[in-house]
């Protein structure tokens, strides 16, 4: 099972991933899913240390899976999340705003 962590920017409230520096990005692509529970829980700690610096609210590990190369989230919660409002299509990413 390989997991990222999640969450949203206070700056804007877009949903953001932990990436493989200590930075938070609005895609998986540069991240480095944890391979096992010690890894998760390290990654869940400095998810827990940006929302004590108020970058970020709401850091969650999710299940990511490998599909053609590329990280998605595993559920579709995490999946619609990640790809911003859903009640209107020409807004957020989709949209390509």
């Amino acid at each position: 099972m390989h997991q990222v962590v999640i969450a949203n920017r206070l700056t804007d409230g877009i949903v953001v991933f932990l990436g493989r520096e200590p930075e938070w990005l609005e895609g998986l692509e540069n991240c480095q899913p944890a391979q096992d529970a010690a890894q998760a829980e390290a990654l869940l700690a400095r998810g827990a240390a940006a929302e004590a610096e108020q970058f970020v609210v709401g850091p969650e590990l999710i299940e990511v899976e490998l599909r053609e190369g590329v990280w998605v989230p595993v559920k579709m919660r995490e999946a619609m999340r990640s790809r911003g409002p859903s009640v209107r299509s020409d807004l957020g990413k989709q949209a390509e705003n």
